[in-house]
């Protein structure tokens, strides 16, 4: 019997905070139908469909600088340094924070398979590292970034080919909310 009184009691506070929380229906019944409320002034409609239509948004659709440019720069094996031919991937990046001041971006630092999940988070770190100086030279403010690293714990490629493990070395340039 106790056992039942234990399990109904957290029940039944459970659905009394949800119908506190929901609202509680009024006993009395309403003397006139309820109607559907007066819509609101023009100028508020305008920012309530505004703001519905930004919570609807997926979230990465809207974020950063324009689809052409790319969010991901590669390194060769065991290397934390950055390519010539990546600089310009940091040089868009960078000028689209420079020029939004309140965009926040998260750089994700990956390695291939090969090697210790610590050296690998390590090397991933590095990476992150690197690409954030490099954007903070180009006049990205450091409160926009953050450095992390995966490691070896999210790889685009599955493979074990060259180009699979070279696929796996990079870091991802992703624009937060």
């Amino acid at each position: 019997m106790k056992r039942h009184l234990l399990t109904t009691v957290p029940a039944v506070l459970a659905l009394a905070v949800l119908g506190t929380l929901g609202g509680c229906a009024s006993s009395s019944k309403p003397t006139a139908p309820v109607q559907a409320a007066a819509p609101a002034p023009a100028s508020n409609a305008n920012s309530a469909q505004s703001s519905v239509a930004a919570v609807q948004a997926p979230a990465e659709e809207n974020l950063g600088p324009a689809p052409n440019v790319p969010r991901s720069v590669f390194f060769a094996f065991d290397k934390y340094n950055i390519e010539s031919q990546y600089r310009p991937v940091i040089q868009d990046n960078a000028q689209y924070l420079t020029s939004h001041p309140s965009a926040h971006v998260q750089l994700q630092g990956n390695t291939d398979a090969r090697g210790s999940r610590e050296y690998n988070l390590a090397l991933g770190q590095k990476r992150a590292d690197a690409v954030m100086n490099a954007m903070e030279l180009l006049g990205a403010k450091p409160s926009q970034m953050e450095a992390i690293s995966f490691g070896k714990e999210k790889p685009k490629a599955l493979g074990t080919t060259a180009a699979d493990y070279a696929e796996n070395r990079r870091v991802d340039i992703v624009y937060q909310r």
